[in-house]
């Protein structure tokens, strides 16, 4: 297809590492110049030379999402070094699954969750509003989960975060169309990025496994001890398991990889085997 990502000036949030990183180096393949942000310098850094080694235009900006002024300073960089405001993929986000028993362990970590995936998302879209407005076009990309599409237990808090991304993002649809496109990404679980790092209580993924847990857990099991059969790790086989983060940020791509005039609105993308229900 034609390359509509050349010369995009791309804001990506958590572009340190997981989905950011890799939305990062494959649209800047594609000659987007790229402002990349992220809490973590030094991470930060590695990507943005990564990006560098390979021809490519990257900045860094090290960002906090929750911070209104450090997500409105980021947009202005962006606007000062390339003169405009293509694309924002609002992407950072952490995920501290845990049941309601686990409060003492959790709210800390809840209490963060709400800061990073609804605050965040919500300054992104504040930073860049107006000016894509100015520009008459513009498209946000927000990183949501299947989580957000219905209650589970050891996901409410996560849950209700990233419903309330999609809230945002189809109310910006409504109120902006004809000069922002919206395009909503609903990860299935993707145990390759750093995402399972915040969880608190690793028995809260059964909401989202339901009566496959079992099944799942034990495949899971095989796959962490080298026991995994062949065909449950690759991609071409129909029992393929669990998604690599690479197609996923493939198809964030393919969305923002469009001409102006079409709008991919919602995108989920599942190994055809995983085991979950949402």
């Amino acid at each position: 297809m034609p390359n509509y990502v050349k010369d995009k000036v791309i804001i990506v949030t958590g572009a340190a590492s997981g989905f950011g990183r890799l939305v990062s180096e494959k649209t800047a393949a594609l000659g987007g110049k790229l402002v990349c942000a992220d809490i973590d310098a030094r991470q930060l850094g590695a990507v943005t030379a990564t990006i560098a080694s390979a021809g490519g235009v990257a900045e860094g900006v090290v960002t906090d999402v929750t911070q209104l002024d450090q997500m409105n300073a980021l947009a202005q960089h962006a606007l000062q070094r390339f003169g405009r405001i293509d694309v924002l993929v609002n992407n950072a986000g952490i995920m501290p699954l845990a049941f309601y028993a686990d409060h003492a362990q959790a709210t800390a970590a809840w209490n963060r969750c709400i800061d990073i995936n609804i605050k965040g998302v919500l300054n992104g879209i504040l930073a860049v509003h107006d000016v894509m407005i100015a520009q008459g076009r513009g498209h946000i990309v927000n990183l949501s989960s299947i989580y957000g599409n219905f209650p589970v237990v050891g996901a409410g808090v996560y849950g209700a975060t990233k419903a309330a991304v999609n809230f945002l993002s189809e109310s910006l649809r409504m109120e902006s169309q004809g000069k922002i496109k919206v395009t909503i990404v609903k990860p299935t679980g993707v145990p390759g990025t750093a995402l399972g790092a915040g969880i608190v209580n690793p028995a809260a993924i059964v909401g989202i496994l339901g009566h496959n847990a079992p099944r799942y857990l034990q495949t899971m099991q095989a796959h962490a001890a080298g026991e995994l059969p062949p065909e449950f790790s690759d991609s071409n086989h129909i029992e393929y398991y669990a998604l690599e983060p690479e197609f996923l940020a493939d198809q964030i791509v393919y969305a923002i990889n469009q001409p102006w005039g079409v709008s991919i609105g919602d995108i989920t993308v599942r190994a055809s085997g995983d085991g979950y229900i949402l």
